[in-house]
């Protein structure tokens, strides 16, 4: 269900100046009504209307489900909203549809993005995606777990992850090491796996990396090493992360890489847990994964300069530390970065935030991402099957996404 939020404000005209309405279409981070970001957006655009009298901020608020459709639904009927807050923003970007930052904030908003998420929002070395939120990924373990099994210490190594998960099966643990590889969100596992492995879905010069050696025995590792000796989830393939997440929380799963959400989760059943970086082959792994979600604003109504007034507004610190305070989710901001990692009532975030410095996220803003992406959720579990074969699909992934990718290039 569409959660629609009309803040009073000024004039409606669709020109220029100061009198204009302008639409928002944002997805929700709540798990329910109480928490749904309808009231986020309620409270912010009463404050920004009462600022700017003269525009008006309508705001759209649709499940994670059904937003990116709901936005592409609306672009391809000729009615864009003038912003949209969602998953995804480089296709919009190829098309010519989308005003780049510096066309719609101010120098010191620009700046205040940190660079990587900056970085990561920009197509043809221009930035069109300004981030919304962030995520990282470190490794949950279950400390009443771990001490039955007699461990003192999270691994830092994928050898001592090994031992450890055999320690908890030894004691009766139901799953050693969640392992989600099902087709929900299987490329954050994935890219955890390859960053660990020194290998990554792409290179330093932004070009597929699917079957690099380093990847090829990242997913023999793991097929040999933990799902062959019954120290995962007996169907990664097929297992999603909300199932094991589920499972963490209720105190069946040894280890699992997870994001701030799993907090929440775990402190809502009182399961004692820890966290830590990413065990690597040789050691904590380098980087992990980044994942951001994106803000974006369309051309078709031309209000650029309405746009850029009410996104200052938003990327302001105290609104921008107020969301990610509210859902457990990391700042985008420098400033609203720095006042996170000076509130101790933000300590449970500072792991996350730690990470976010040598975080890598996924290539975005290559226009072959989306349908590659969607290759790989259906395919990657294979490789840790029994006879799973990791350097044919890996090889196959990486033909389909570089015919994918030369083809958006033509298109473009």
């Amino acid at each position: 269900m569409a959660l629609t939020l009309t803040s009073c404000g000024g004039g409606d005209s669709a020109g220029g100046g100061d009198n204009a309405t302008i639409r928002l279409v944002a997805a929700d981070y709540g798990d329910s009504a109480d928490n749904s970001s309808e009231k986020y957006w309620d409270e912010l655009v009463d404050a920004f209307e009462a600022k700017n009298p003269g525009i008006r901020v309508n705001v759209e608020v649709h499940s994670w489900n059904d937003v990116d459709q709901r936005v592409a639904d609306m672009v391809r009927s000729g009615d864009a909203p003038d912003m949209a807050q969602i998953g995804a923003y480089a296709d919009y970007a190829a098309q010519g549809r989308l005003y780049s930052a510096d066309e719609l904030l101010s120098i010191p908003t620009q700046a205040d993005f940190l660079p990587g998420l900056a970085q990561a929002g920009e197509v043809h070395r221009v930035q069109y995606g300004l981030p919304f939120a962030s995520s990282t990924r470190v490794l949950f373990y279950n400390k009443t777990l771990f001490a039955k099994a007699g461990i003192t210490a999270p691994p830092k190594t994928w050898a001592e992850l090994q031992q450890d998960a055999q320690a908890l099966k030894a004691a009766g643990a139901q799953t050693p090491y969640g392992l989600p590889l099902g087709p929900e969100e299987p490329q954050a596992e994935t890219l955890n796996w390859m960053l660990s492995g020194g290998g990554g879905y792409t290179d330093n010069v932004g070009s597929y990396t699917f079957d690099s050696d380093a990847n090829v025995k990242t997913f023999e590792w793991l097929r040999d090493e933990l799902v062959a000796k019954g120290l995962t989830n007996p169907k990664p393939g097929s297992t999603n992360r909300k199932e094991v997440y589920a499972a963490f929380a209720d105190g069946q799963v040894g280890m699992v890489n997870g994001h701030p959400t799993l907090m929440r989760m775990a402190d809502a059943k009182n399961v004692q847990y820890g966290m830590a970086p990413l065990p690597g082959r040789d050691g904590t792994s380098a980087a992990t994964t980044g994942v951001a979600d994106w803000m974006m604003a369309f051309k078709q109504h031309g209000h650029r300069e309405q746009v850029g007034k009410f996104l200052d507004f938003v990327y302001q610190r105290d609104n921008v530390l107020k969301f990610a305070d509210q859902y457990d989710l990391l700042p985008v901001t420098t400033t609203a970065s720095e006042a996170m990692r000076a509130d101790k009532d933000n300590k449970h975030l500072w792991e996350f935030l730690d990470e976010l410095h040598t975080a890598e996220f996924y290539p975005v803003s290559k226009l072959s991402w989306a349908p590659v992406v969607s290759k790989l959720k259906k395919s990657i579990g294979a490789t840790v099957e029994k006879n799973g074969d990791p350097a044919s699909v890996l090889g196959e992934l990486e033909r389909d996404a570089e015919a994918t990718e030369n083809s958006a290039r033509t298109q473009d």
